[in-house]
Parts: structure tokens; C-alpha cells; sequence
């Protein structure tokens, strides 16, 4: 700041920093502007509860739900794995729950019979009780390293399923399926580093 200590002159500012603190100010009120105008138009609210986005929605809560049966035949089949798994398994069931929250019910049994999660080789079903396994539950590799190479591809598919299903998706349902996606990414990510 340009000042001058005369008391009988007044002080004058920086005409940079003037201009510098206008235009922040301007591209920040412009912001605001902007996400307001978004928020205030009927056709994005209309978008996020359109029949289309109903079904996304319970479609990827399925999906999640799969991939949750398929983490607990896992953990069924190694109980060591359960301190590496746990958390990663916990995440998902909070993604099938946030897409449930969103507006979707997933349909009885967890079936995805012709979602994303069949085409991610995700196969559909619940875990049984006691460890036994019924036929429709997710094949688990006898060995440990092979199991979490196969939640890692699982995750993997998933996530690219989410990522391509963002451009058909309103603005909200977008958003979650981005962070979900990119949290099976990371979930892959850890699945497929080696146990330490």
C-alpha cells in the first residue's frame, strides 16, 4: 500500500491491490451467482427424481450390495484378512446405504441380475450364515493373496462402471457416484498392496 504520512494529504491505496481485492471480490460474488442460478432452476431438482435417476440409483445400491455379499464370503473364507477388510467393507455398506438414502429400495435378495455389478463380474447374492456357501454366492480364491485380488478387480470394475454412468447422471447422483467410484478405486489400490 502507497500512503503518505502528511496529515494534510490523504491516504491512497495501491491501485494494484485495488484492483486485485475488486476482482477477487467480483470472481467470488460471480461464483455465488452461479451456484445460485444452478440451484434455483426447476430442471436439475426435476433430473435428480426422474425415473431414469430412480433407477441409477437403485441399480448402484444393488451394485454396492453385491460387492458387500462379496466381501463377506471373503471374510467367511479367510478370517485373517478381517483387520484389512473390515474398514473397506464398512465403506461399502455406508455407499449401498447412501444411494438407498438417495431415493433408491434395493429389490429382495440383492439380486443384480442386469445391473454393473454382473457386468463387473460382481456375482449377486447375500453371504450365508455360518460360513456355508449356497450356490449363487461370490467364488473366493483358497488362497489369501488370490481373494483380495479378486475384491480388488471387483472394486476395480465397479468403479469404472460408477465413473462411465456419471455423464447420464443429474448433478447430485453425479457427485456421489465420483466419490464412490473413487473409493473402490483406492479400495483396489489397498487390496492389491502386499500384506505388512
Amino acid at each position: 500500500m502507497i500512503t503518505t504520512k502528511d496529515p494534510g494529504k490523504c491516504n491512497v491505496p495501491n491501485v494494484a491491490y485495488a484492483r486485485r481485492r475488486t476482482l477477487l471480490a467480483g470472481a467470488a460474488l460471480g461464483g455465488v451467482a452461479l451456484l445460485t442460478g444452478c440451484s434455483e432452476e426447476p430442471g436439475p431438482d426435476r433430473a435428480e427424481h426422474s425415473s431414469a435417476a430412480d433407477r441409477l440409483r437403485e441399480r448402484s445400491a444393488r451394485d454396492s450390495t453385491t460387492l458387500l455379499a462379496r466381501y463377506d464370503a471373503t471374510l467367511a473364507a479367510h478370517p485373517a484378512l478381517e483387520s484389512r477388510l473390515r474398514p473397506l467393507r464398512s465403506e461399502v455398506a455406508r455407499h449401498a446405504e447412501a444411494f438407498r438414502d438417495e431415493g433408491a429400495a434395493p429389490s429382495p435378495g440383492g439380486g443384480a441380475s442386469d445391473g454393473p455389478a454382473r457386468d463387473a463380474g460382481v456375482p449377486a447374492s447375500g453371504a450365508s450364515p455360518h460360513g456355508s456357501r449356497r450356490p449363487s454366492d461370490p467364488q473366493v480364491p483358497q488362497d489369501e493373496k488370490g481373494a483380495r485380488a479378486a475384491l480388488a478387480e471387483a472394486e476395480r470394475k465397479l468403479a469404472d462402471v460408477r465413473t462411465k454412468a456419471l455423464t447420464a447422471a443429474p448433478p447430485e447422483l453425479a457427485r456421489l457416484l465420483a466419490s464412490v467410484a473413487a473409493a473402490g478405486a483406492a479400495h483396489a489400490y489397498l487390496l492389491a498392496e502386499p500384506a505388512g
